[in-house]
């Protein structure tokens, strides 16, 4: 069994805490406000980005996310449109966006034990579904009480060519990260994008805070529980060799 040497967080559900629903349901009605003046409606625009979300889901390597989520709106509102409103997008995110914080929840246990498997020598990242902009993904790393410079790298649209659950958007993180699988413990929430990794022989943990498990897996195989838990797991791993950083 392989060592231990980088640990890889989800971001939404895991380190911020939230009900994905009551989430996407503000967030979008904060950006439907933002675009209203443009002369975009609620309906039709949360349609639209959802139509991208898959665009980018169905993403097969060949442009970033980025790429691949704009050639979706354009082809639904026009590319003139998408040139003319794509600059309005990103302000939103670069400021609007932040009043979404209302919508998340917050768990102070989640930055202390990042910090503290980092202060063990492990090298940490950020391995966040790539469907917002940098930007955004930055806001919500601060509203869990981090710092985006505390990440060795953190996966966005714009630096990402696949998704979760696809296995292409883990060995793509694997490649950022110089490592093989066996190197790295994956942290998320989500039974079905996140335990996959275990495909590619990465150690993970199901963190059950906010857990998501739309098929109903069976749970059982996977280390799981709360934070406690997970540094119970890490203690464990040095404990028992599982790593290189003792």
């Amino acid at each position: 069994m392989g060592s231990i040497k980088m640990v890889l967080f989800d971001l939404d559900g895991t380190l911020l805490p939230m009900d994905m629903e009551e989430f996407t349901g503000g967030y979008f009605k904060l950006l439907a406000s933002k675009a209203a003046p443009r002369g975009y409606d609620l309906q039709s625009l949360v349609k639209t980005i959802w139509h991208g979300v898959m665009a980018m889901v169905k993403n097969d390597g060949s442009c970033k996310n980025e790429d691949a989520f704009w050639k979706d709106f354009a082809s639904i509102y026009g590319e003139d449109k998408a040139v003319e409103d794509r600059p309005l997008f990103d302000e939103f995110y670069a400021n609007e966006f932040k009043d979404a914080k209302r919508f998340c929840g917050y768990n102070p246990e989640a930055a202390e034990t990042v910090r503290w498997i980092k202060n063990q020598g492990f090298r940490i990242a950020l391995a966040t579904n790539p469907l917002f902009p940098s930007v955004a993904t930055e806001t919500r790393i601060r509203w869990a009480g981090l710092e985006p410079d505390e990440f060795e790298f953190f996966t966005t649209y714009e630096n990402s060519n696949f998704c979760k659950p696809n296995l292409d958007y883990y060995r793509e993180v694997l490649e950022k990260a110089g490592l093989n699988g066996e190197d790295c413990l994956m942290v998320g929430n989500d039974v079905g994008e996140d335990m996959v990794a275990a495909e590619l022989g990465m150690k993970v943990f199901l963190l059950t805070d906010c857990m998501i498990n739309k098929e109903n897996k069976d749970i059982s195989q996977y280390h799981r529980g709360s934070f406690e838990e997970l540094k119970k797991y890490m203690e464990e791993a040095v404990a028992f060799g599982l790593t290189e950083n003792m």
